[in-house]
């Protein structure tokens, strides 16, 4: 007789880290976790290899920790950037590490002999934060990971909204500006192309070079190139008037993207995860005002827009979550 399952590997692929964990069958804290820089070498084989040895080694920790062999390990989750095919468990395509029509799923499966599922990573970060984090209990939720691009991720009724194709969520790629910034999925004024991290660093950046007085540049001792959100963040606790602009900017431009999702899917909360939200209240009060301004108040009225609970596990978590729906029939 086979032992009870305790344990789900959750596997949280992103565009600059790598992060593997063991998730409690009941959700609790991951344990066992190993997080490691992507690196510039994005190759899927490669991620791979690396993915395989970071799941080994978190397998090793909880023997050595607990006792608990493989019969205890259920399967293993994983998260991707998309679009994906979850059927084949394809990534059909992600800018940000290059990959196309890459088998991630069985692959990984093979390598390090778990069965597992594969899911959009902003899909299971808003799905981790349902089950145990900032939405729970709440039976709509719309989730936002703010990073290297934007993800995003729905979850009504319990149930992660896929879409006919697997590209429902895609919440970076709204349109928010009909002629502007260049977004690296080919679109012109996505959402991503304004408030992810590393838009968010451009946009400062360009007003610099344009004559903006700032001490952004001191703090990179004169690289711009070196500088990213946050620095931006930075130079807002520092006082910088000009980094505070450019955060208030791109929370009102945050803020009409989630006025749209408010008065279109009605959620309860709105998870907004990643780094960015470091900036506090510099970002979400702006953010929550615009949203305020644009949405239709009984949508505004019903709707908790919040940081992440889980901010830097949600990804692994969520992609547990999501092995274990499709493995056990709920979580």
């Amino acid at each position: 007789m086979s032992a009870e399952p305790r344990w789900i590997i959750g596997v949280d692929v992103g565009g600059t880290t790598l992060t593997v964990g063991a998730v409690p069958m009941d959700g609790g804290r991951p344990e066992a976790v190993r997080v490691q820089s992507t690196g510039r070498d994005t190759r899927g084989e490669r991620i791979v290899s690396v993915l395989a040895g970071m799941v080994q080694a978190t397998l090793d920790e909880l023997e050595e920790l607990h006792g608990d062999g493989r019969d205890r390990v259920a399967g293993m989750g994983i998260g991707s950037p998309g679009p994906l095919d979850r059927t084949r468990g394809v990534v059909v395509e992600t800018p940000n590490l290059g990959w196309r029509d890459f088998p991630l799923r069985d692959l990984l499966s093979e390598a390090v002999d778990l069965r597992a599922t594969l899911d959009n990573d902003a899909n299971c970060a808003t799905y981790g934060e349902w089950w145990v984090g900032a939405g729970r209990n709440a039976g709509n939720v719309v989730g936002l990971t703010l990073g290297t691009g934007i993800g995003g991720g729905i979850v009504l009724d319990g149930e992660i909204l896929h879409g006919t194709s697997d590209v429902a969520g895609e919440i970076g790629h709204m349109t928010v500006s009909l002629d502007g910034r260049r977004c690296k999925c080919g679109n012109e004024g996505c959402l991503e192309a304004y408030a992810s991290g590393p838009n968010i660093a451009a946009r400062a950046v360009e007003g610099i070079r344009a004559g903006r007085r700032s001490i952004l540049g001191d703090l990179v001792d004169g690289d711009l190139d070196r500088v990213t959100a946050a620095t931006v963040y930075d130079a807002i606790v520092r006082g910088d008037a000009y980094a505070r602009q450019v955060m208030t900017e791109t929370a009102r431009i945050l803020g009409a993207g989630i006025a749209n999702l408010l008065n279109l899917l009605n959620p309860e909360v709105v998870v907004i995860a990643g780094g960015v939200t470091r900036a506090g209240e510099h970002l979400f009060e702006p953010l929550r005002a615009e949203a305020r301004r644009r949405a239709f108040k009984s949508a505004v009225d019903v709707c908790r827009i919040v940081p992440a609970q889980l901010p830097e596990m949600a990804g692994l978590v969520g992609a547990a979550g999501v092995y274990k729906k499709e493995a056990f029939g709920s979580v």
